[in-house]
């Protein structure tokens, strides 16, 4: 459900040739740039990248980078990297320097599969040569540092085969750790949202509006706090219920009230466009009654703009 696909009758050496042109001599073609890699999937853009390489004997994102600047510059060279290290590349910057990005690591670790968070471990160790988990707890503390190194394994259950008795568990098991307790106990949180499959934690928060009478992200909300509850809130819920939706609320908060959150744009953008733009557009259509294509376009500005509307891949007005 992606908006970006494989562009038809692809030849790498063609399109590291086009890139070539357009960026030698004085100034560069950003149209030409912009039109050629916003077309391509990104299977098709790392192989133009070593196309490039062995045509030219030089490193395509090097080059961009050097040619293009700002936000477009930022844009263009998130979508040359293959998606593991895209993630690796944005978790590094998230904890890099004074102070932490947390939302940037809720947003990746919340939201990716099993095979993703493998994947981006490997990419984070090759690209930097150390080793994530250990840099996330040196960066985090508490709770929500305990939950991202659950995240990190990668292990959530995925089979589909649910259990009645476990479900009704689970759910007593949350309501008693949280509801029904002085104080929460944190670890059961932890435990069940962390580890089990989607589809059997839908049916252990149904259980749980049944058995307690309020969601829960109600009692979330009650009994965690922070940055903690943030991510409990975007793990447990939000990602369980509807990725599409969780990623569309992110697009909107970017982008509402006075200046945008460019970076969570980028990356949003960049890492669903091959995807499930289409489904996160129709949910952000519903939701907000106003098509992502238009609140883009309002927003943001120059090739900045017109690379960010082709990912989006359609007006939904």
């Amino acid at each position: 459900r992606g908006s970006v696909k494989d562009f038809p009758d692809f030849d790498a050496n063609q399109d590291a040739e086009a890139l070539y042109n357009a960026m030698k001599g004085f100034g560069s073609d950003k149209e030409a740039i912009l039109d050629l890699i916003t077309s391509r999937s990104n299977k098709q853009r790392v192989e133009i990248c070593q196309a490039y390489k062995s045509l030219y004997g030089k490193d395509l994102i090097a080059d961009l980078k050097y040619e293009l600047t700002g936000k477009f510059e930022r844009l263009i060279v998130s979508l040359m990297r293959p998606p593991a290290y895209g993630d690796a590349k944005e978790i590094k910057d998230a904890i890099a320097g004074i102070g932490t990005d947390e939302k940037c690591l809720i947003e990746i670790l919340a939201s990716r599969t099993n095979q993703e968070i493998h994947d981006l471990v490997a990419a984070y160790k090759d690209a930097y040569e150390r080793d994530l988990e250990t840099d996330i707890v040196g960066d985090t503390s508490g709770h929500f540092k305990k939950m991202l190194v659950v995240l990190l394994q990668g292990s959530r259950e995925e089979d589909d085969v649910v259990s009645e008795d476990l479900v009704e568990q689970d759910a007593k098991d949350l309501l008693e750790a949280g509801e029904l307790k002085w104080g929460t106990d944190e670890a059961q949180f932890i435990y069940i949202l962390g580890r089990r499959s989607k589809q059997h934690l839908r049916l252990v928060f149904d259980e749980y509006l049944k058995i307690s009478g309020k969601p829960i992200e109600r009692s979330i909300r009650g009994e965690l706090s922070g940055d903690f509850e943030t991510l409990m809130l975007a793990v447990a819920v939000k990602c369980v219920r509807s990725t599409a939706e969780y990623f569309a609320e992110r697009l909107y908060k970017a982008m509402k009230g006075l200046g945008t959150r460019d970076n969570t744009l980028i990356r949003i953008m960049v890492s669903r466009s091959e995807i499930d733009m289409l489904d996160i557009r129709e949910v952000f259509r519903t939701k907000y009654e106003k098509s992502l294509y238009n609140m883009i376009k309002e927003d943001t500005s120059g090739e900045y703009k017109k690379a960010l509307l082709k990912l989006c891949g359609g007006d939904d007005e």
